[in-house]
């Protein structure tokens, strides 16, 4: 019987997920959603735009459900120009929770190996150390 259930047991089932906050950290993409981010973090990195980009995201991670939002709305515009899978697939991951965190860590992560390549490209280029005419000595010009 369909009616069998006390109210106590219906109000319980109903209230089950009311109050449901989801873990802290970031999200866990899947492999599609993944690789969209990544592309987007390396685009962001090469474009030397991660403290742009990292201030942006960290301002705004309040409201990132609103922005997920907003990209609803924007779909058919955006996908005139993006491919309308990779967008809804993108829009789907920034809707949940701990998503905006997964972005940055990647950006930085990025970044920092970036600055890595750079630095250790710029060392073995310069292996006497000298950095330019600022560093010369007054008798050498």
């Amino acid at each position: 019987m369909k009616g069998s259930n006390s109210p106590w047991q219906r109000i319980t089932s109903a209230l089950r997920y009311a109050f449901h906050v989801q873990p802290p950290g970031p999200a866990k993409p899947s492999a599609e959603e993944a690789a969209v981010v990544e592309r987007i973090a390396e685009e962001i990195v090469r474009r030397r735009m991660a403290v742009a980009a990292l201030v942006f995201l960290e301002s705004s991670r309040p409201l990132s459900g609103v922005g997920a939002a907003a990209m609803h709305f924007l779909a058919p515009f955006a996908t005139t120009v993006i491919k309308p899978d990779l967008w809804s697939l993108l829009t789907r991951f920034l809707e949940r929770a701990g998503s905006v965190e997964y972005l940055c860590l990647r950006i930085e992560d990025l970044e920092r190996h970036s600055a890595g390549k750079a630095s250790a490209s710029a060392a073995s280029a310069d292996p006497a150390g000298d950095d330019g005419p600022e560093h010369r000595s007054p008798d050498r010009g």
